[in-house]
């Protein structure tokens, strides 16, 4: 499994390092976003590494729905509560739901399918900052803290026309970002096409929190130093390998 290198199982239960979830965060969906970092004090493990493993357990739906619902820490026993044929969460041991899924339509247990679209959709994920973020932000004219950044995962859907497919390829199609107060809610949108054709679709909502006025200068010191933080993190990994 494509997934073996980023969590640990046992019997029906699996958890995650900092490490594992970090370098899923950086290698695989190219995400920086310093709450992933291994030495993070608010370092929680990144909600496209939860779906990434509820997908390859659960299978690929022509139409699912997913909820996050909290941040889970390093060494945190997990697994997969089905609660009924459309409806499956992640739980603790405590019965704590951290992402919950909701389902219809036909299933594909196809693992190169699932591995296709799990890997295209992260790589499309971690491209949140700076590229659809920081537009976003210059034209509402509000931004993140630049020094405490938070952005938290709060729900996705996608939905399929078939699941016949074999490489289906994710495409950014638009995003709006919805300002209330010092809150705001990112939406992208985008879809799903195999040779040429649209197969599918979909859409991923982030909470903002403590947006302040737009300057120029901070965004653009925040966008240096998440660029310096990746190619140091490249540059260490080709060191040590």
């Amino acid at each position: 499994m494509f997934l073996t290198p980023y969590f640990s199982h046992d019997n029906h239960q699996f958890q995650f390092t900092r490490q594992q979830a970090s370098h899923f965060a950086k290698k695989v969906a190219e995400d920086f976003n310093p709450i992933h970092d291994e030495d993070s004090k608010r370092f929680c493990v990144p909600g496209d590494l939860l779906f990434a493993v509820l997908l390859s357990k659960e299978g690929i739906s022509q139409k699912m729905r997913f909820d996050f619902s909290g941040m889970v820490s390093e060494g945190i026993s997990l697994s997969i509560d089905n609660k009924c044929d459309k409806e499956s969460a992640v739980v603790d041991h405590n019965g704590k739901e951290y992402l919950h899924m909701s389902r219809q339509g036909d299933v594909s247990h196809n693992p190169e399918f699932i591995q296709h679209v799990v890997t295209n959709y992260v790589q499309f994920s971690g491209m949140n900052f700076p590229h659809i973020m920081v537009p976003l932000m210059e034209q509402q004219q509000m931004m993140i803290n630049c020094q405490r950044p938070l952005v938290i995962y709060e729900s996705m859907e996608i939905e399929f026309t078939r699941l016949d497919l074999t490489q289906p390829e994710v495409e950014f199609a638009n995003a709006t970002f919805d300002v209330e107060g010092k809150r705001g809610l990112v939406t992208l949108n985008f879809t799903f096409k195999e040779n040429g054709q649209v197969v599918g679709k979909g859409l991923k909502r982030m909470v903002a929190s403590g947006l302040k006025p737009y300057d120029q200068e901070a965004v653009d010191d925040l966008v240096e130093r998440f660029n310096q933080r990746k190619e140091a993190f490249w540059a260490e990994f080709a060191n040590a390998a």
